[in-house]
């Protein structure tokens, strides 16, 4: 096996395991969920097995928050289990330090939010801004077609040979920087979008995108999570697939 497919297969696995597996097991699995509807068997199991190492909503028990059955039974609040990108956390005065220690975490994925998302909220009314869900409707819903492209376009370089074959990788490649320019838009967009039923007046803001800043008397944190370094390696693999085929080519 050459370099060049070495690195395309190692980063396409990353990129299944991590995204497409989960987005695509539990794609439209909350509409479902809020409609009243069943969902297919493989929806449960990948979402109990990718959750299992993910962040717990502190108020479920152990044995509920392990299985998304028991979560339904429950109307627990259900985030979504691929791989998180984004991790932001908000430190308020009135919740306890033992129970968030690095303040109320919420994590951003590429098709929707997970983590204590229902105290999150709570904060954004409290200060006028819309809930989580109302932000990234369109970066959200084209998700699960940019993963697919981008897996076609992979298997495409490993046995494209002709003009302009590089071009296949560019999607995987960019990854990062598509992320970060819809995450940086999110926020911008609930920061300029604030309402009057907040406990009091806020001017239109952008809210950090990395590093630690403040919302109102609130402190906030927002840094890269699992899932953005992973995005990283991708693209680095990818980047050099492209360099290693080009030399391949050459020869």
């Amino acid at each position: 096996m050459k370099k060049y497919q070495i690195y395309t297969i190692i980063a396409l696995v990353l990129m299944t395991v991590c995204f497409t597996v989960p987005v695509l097991g539990f794609f439209g699995a909350n509409a479902k969920i809020a409609a009243g509807e069943s969902l297919p068997g493989y929806s449960y199991k990948i979402y109990d097995i990718y959750t299992s190492f993910q962040h717990k909503n502190h108020l479920l028990k152990e044995d509920v928050a392990s299985s998304l059955e028991k979560m339904l039974e429950s109307r627990a609040e259900i985030g979504m289990p691929s791989f998180p990108v984004w991790y932001v956390s908000l430190e308020a005065p009135n919740y306890p330090k033992e129970v968030f220690p690095n303040g109320i975490p919420v994590y951003f994925h590429v098709d929707g939010y997970s983590g204590e998302v229902h105290e999150m909220n709570t904060i954004n009314h409290y200060i006028g801004m819309y809930p989580m869900e109302h932000g990234g409707n369109v970066e959200r819903a084209i998700s699960p077609y940019y993963l697919l492209i981008s897996t076609i376009c992979m298997l495409a370089f490993l046995y494209y040979d002709g003009k302009f074959n590089s071009l296949l990788m560019v999607l995987p490649t960019i990854a990062p920087v598509l992320f970060m320019g819809a995450f940086a838009g999110w926020l911008y967009w609930y920061g300029h979008n604030m309402q009057e039923w907040g406990a009091f007046k806020i001017k239109p803001f952008m809210p950090t995108v990395l590093g630690d800043g403040k919302v109102a008397q609130f402190t906030t944190h927002s840094y890269p999570s699992i899932g953005f370094w992973i995005m990283i390696a991708m693209s680095v693999l990818c980047i050099l697939a492209v360099f290693s085929k080009k030399k391949e080519l050459k020869k």
